[in-house]
This record gives structure tokens, sequence and C-alpha cells, in this order.
């Protein structure tokens, strides 16, 4: 480490700090306009909400942009050095073009590594703290929330040969009906039950009520009707409660342990979540690819200075976001691999950068 390359690295870590804490002294000024309702409702004081919502809001919106913001920071301070011809007197003075992208690396991958860290444990964390708050004093007020709340179709698998599903299961209640199971043995039907109702019963156990259950062996079949019946199956309440936060308030470690759980069960939206633990990974990438474009576009000196790069830069985290929203759309709605679609936006990136390194003047 040369002094040019503190003088590069701290510029960057500088700049990027200081853009980070702009925007989230505006972003929380912002959330708090939107909000103050909701806070008012809630009946908390000024402590309990910063202590119980903005400590997670907080690293939350700041992981959210990490990559953009890092990219901006670069084009915004590199630009600055070309428009005053430093970078044209550290090339003049025999220093390599790939050597003077040295700082860059080293400032891109103490970023990353520190995202890495956080996307794992510490903004998990941060999001139990902020999702428990909306789930309880935000999410609550919406009667839309609520009315989804009460409409939950549930599908499970039991075991390896038995399948159910529940039709507008009630969280709250702790009830919901019809009721269907089936199980099967190699490619044929052999218990189809039904029920009008399902409910958790104060013995721990689910009751079915007005069941119907018919039982197949070959051509013979038998009916059996029961006003109500008792069951065990391996499922309770908590089990079907569904909570568009458990993604981001699980650990990595938990994230893994909780699809391979949820893949036993036969869960829906299981590529949600392995996009969500493929991300945490791939995101880190992403502020290394887009530092380096970042300083390739922003190194060569232009008419109109620090405003075109900045545009140009613009113009690339708009596309980076629109090709991850797309990737992230395709997975879970089609058939594209969760893997795929996390590292789709850093495998394309990576094209851009090399394409603009052989083509930056040196």
């Amino acid at each position: 480490m040369k002094k040019i390359d503190w003088y590069i690295l701290k510029k960057f870590l500088a700049t990027f700090f200081f853009a980070i804490f702009l925007f989230t002294v505006i972003a929380v000024v912002v959330d708090v306009s939107e909000k103050t309702d909701d806070f008012v409702k809630s009946r908390l004081g000024f402590t309990k909400i910063i202590t119980q919502y903005y400590y997670g809001f907080i690293p939350h919106i700041v992981s959210l942009l990490f990559p953009l913001f890092v990219f901006i920071a670069v084009i915004f301070f590199t630009s600055k050095m070309a428009g005053k011809s430093e970078i044209i007197a550290i090339l003049a003075s025999g220093t390599s073009y790939s050597r003077w992208l040295r700082p860059y690396w080293i400032g891109g991958i103490f970023l990353a590594s520190f995202l890495w860290i956080s996307n794992q444990y510490i903004v998990p964390k941060a999001n139990q703290i902020r999702g428990n708050f909306e789930a309880k004093y935000i999410d609550g007020n919406s009667s839309y929330d609520a009315l989804l709340l009460r409409s939950n179709n549930i599908y499970r698998r039991i075991d390896s040969f038995t399948y159910c599903g529940i039709y507008g299961y009630d969280t709250l209640t702790k009830r919901g009906g019809p009721f269907f199971l089936y199980k099967v043995k190699g490619h044929l039907i052999v218990e189809n039950l039904r029920a009008d109702e399902i409910i958790w019963d104060t013995t721990q156990k689910w009751k079915l009520q007005e069941v119907i259950s018919r039982k197949f062996d070959g051509i013979k079949e038998v009916q059996i009707k029961d006003t109500n019946q008792h069951r065990n199956f391996n499922f309770q309440p908590r089990d079907l409660s569904r909570d568009k936060y458990t993604k981001d308030k699980l650990t990595t470690p938990e994230l893994n342990h909780f699809i391979k759980m949820e893949e036993l069960r036969g869960s829906e939206g299981i590529n949600e979540l392995k996009i969500e633990r493929y991300r945490r990974d791939a995101t880190c990438i992403t502020v290394l690819l887009l530092t380096m474009i970042g300083a390739v576009v922003a190194g060569k000196k232009v008419r109109g200075g620090s405003g075109v790069h900045l545009a140009v830069g613009f113009v690339i985290a708009a596309l980076f976001i629109v090709i991850n929203q797309f990737s992230t759309i395709f997975s879970t709605k089609g058939n594209l691999h969760p893997m795929i679609a996390a590292w789709i936006p850093n495998m394309i990136f990576l094209v851009v950068m090399v394409v603009l390194y052989k083509k930056a003047p040196k």
C-alpha cells in the first residue's frame, strides 16, 4: 500500500459512508412522515419506537441499497479525480491501469466482506425487530392484510405417502375448512378423507368435523362417516402461520434449516426462500463488480464532468434493478432455478465490466 493507494481508498470510503449516512437520514424522515399515524396508534414513546423499530429499519434499508451506493460513491469521487486530471497524472507517472485499480479492489473487497457478514447474521436480527413491529402495529391496521390473513389456503405433505390441504385457514381462530387428505401407495390412492372443518382442539390435537373417509383396496371401497374425529398430524397452528418477514428474519444457518423443513413438508413458495439464501452471497459480489465498473466508467475525463458520469451510473443502476427483478419473477412464477436467478445480474455485469475494462483508455 503506497500513498496513492491510501489517498484513493480514503476518498472511496469517506464518500461511501457520507452517502449512506445522508441517505439514511432522508429515508428515516420519509418513513416517519408515512408512519406517523401508526406510531400514534401504537401509543409507544419516542425511545421505544427507536429501539423497537428503527434499530431494525436502518440496517434493513442500508443493506437493501448498499451495492448501489457503493457504485454511486465510486463514480462520484473518481469523476472528481478525473476532472482534476489526477488520474491522467497517475497513469502518466508510469503506473499501469491495473495498478491504479488496486485500491478499488481493496475497498470493494472490504465493503463486500462487511456486507456478507451483515447479510448472514446482523441484518436478519435487525429484520426481526422491524418485522415484529410492523406485524403488530402497522400490518394489523390494514384491512387488506387482515382479510388476507383469514383467507389462506394451506397445502402440506404429512409424510412420504400422505398429502393434505385446508381451505380458508384462519390463523387467529386456528380453524379452517373444508379439509382434505390423500394417502397414496405407488400410483394409486388408498385413502381419501374429507371434513367440513378442522379445528385445533384444547387436547393439542386436530379435530375434524363431519368427516367422510373412503378407503380403497383394489376395486373394493369402504366408506366411513363420523361426526367428529381427532387426529395427530405432524404440524401445529404455529406451522401454518404465514409470516411475510420469515425469510428476512432468519440468519443463514436458520434459513438453510427452514428451507430443508419446508421441502420435506412440500410447502409452496420454496423458490422465494432459496432466492433469498443465494442472494445473500450474490449481493456481495455485486458490490465488487459495481465498484470496478464505476471506476472504469468514471476514470475517463469527459465533457460534462461528474454530471455525465452520474447519469451513466444511474442508467447502469436502473438496468441492474430491472434485471434483478425480472430474474426473481421468472424464478418465483416460472421454472428458473433460484441460484441462477440470484446470480444472473452478476453474470451479466461481469461481462459488462470485462468489456468496459478492455475498451478503457490506458
